[in-house]
């Protein structure tokens, strides 16, 4: 899985490239008061990805880094709010059984 990852970045890589090269042309900027600056053009394009591109990645890992804080929040809010465990009873001996008292010899008498 690497090495697709790698050849995916490799050949993204050379199509900027090859792209750069072939289009390798000053464009004119004309700036305020009068200022005309001289870019080329892949620099341009870069630049425009650039500020397209930041903004929307700040936005994101901001909304990342609030998405996990909240989950710590709600799990600690879970953990807090569970009960306790408490340890188990001890265990129970089983009581001797008692010995039924023999019938003695001697009469009873009724009351």
């Amino acid at each position: 899985m690497q090495f697709l990852k790698a050849l995916f970045w490799f050949l993204i890589l050379g199509l900027a490239a090859a792209f750069a090269v072939t289009n390798w042309q000053p464009v004119e900027i004309r700036l305020w008061s009068g200022l005309v600056a001289d870019v080329n053009l892949p620099f341009l394009l870069l630049v425009m990805f650039l500020i397209g591109f930041v903004p929307v990645l700040l936005v994101f890992h901001t909304w990342r880094w609030r998405m996990k804080s909240r989950v710590a929040m709600l799990e600690r809010t879970i953990e807090d709010l569970r009960p306790a465990p408490t340890p188990p009873p001890p265990p129970v001996a089983d009581p001797e059984p008692v010995a039924e008292p023999q019938p003695s010899a001697a009469p009873s008498l009724p009351l």
